[in-house]
């Protein structure tokens, strides 16, 4: 895993958390692992104002947070499109997972957690926010945004659990399929829920 998106491109990080010793111990930990903080902040209301500035790709964003909460920040970041949305959570919280779904969160990480959960949980986010902005072109607003993506995300589960593939495998099977077909991505997924598209019929990949 690495934060280089492309060659000589860091992956740029805003951090929002309103405890200062867990903000500094992210700034050092992403910054040890190659990515690039482009800056922090203690408040959502001013978090958001820096993504809308510094259009970062990604924003790592505590719930609990003075101005804004996390999830109202995250909402709005992911209304405007701005860039991938990670937030944290403390164990209790783990109910606010559904919530943070409906606001657009792509990833959510525990507190605590080690150097290589939250490299992951970024990455995840990245690649997540990347199918999003595939996925924008079949849908006219965000509430139809959130339930085609959705319903993408359970036939992508449904090929992870039931044949082997990879998460970004199973998204780039969806889409090549649509492709081929000439049919949105949303179509091609619903298939697969209903199961009337078999992937029986399709060439194994040696990558799964």
């Amino acid at each position: 895993m690495t934060a280089e998106r492309t060659v000589g491109t860091r992956t740029r990080v805003l951090i929002a958390e309103d405890e200062a010793i867990i903000r500094l111990d992210l700034k050092e930990t992403l910054t040890a692992e190659g990515y690039e903080v482009v800056a922090d902040s203690g408040r959502g209301d001013e978090a958001l104002a820096l993504v809308r500035e510094l259009r970062p790709d990604v924003a790592i964003l505590d719930i609990k947070m003075p101005g804004n909460d996390g999830l109202a920040v995250a909402r709005a970041i992911s209304e405007e499109r701005l860039c991938a949305v990670l937030v944290l959570t403390a164990f209790s919280q783990r109910e606010l997972v559904a919530q943070a779904a409906q606001s657009g969160v792509l990833a959510y990480l525990v507190k605590p957690f080690a150097a290589g959960e939250l490299v992951a949980a970024i990455e995840i986010a990245l690649a997540r926010f990347g199918e999003a902005q595939e996925l924008k072109a079949e849908a006219t607003d965000y509430a139809e945004q959130l339930q085609t993506r959705k319903i993408v995300e359970r036939a992508k589960g449904l090929l992870m659990d039931n044949y082997g593939f990879r998460e970004d495998d199973a998204f780039a099977f969806m889409r090549s399929t649509a492709m081929n077909q000439r049919r949105p991505m949303r179509a091609v997924a619903e298939d697969l829920l209903a199961g009337t598209l078999s992937v029986a019929s399709t060439p194994a990949d040696d990558s799964r």
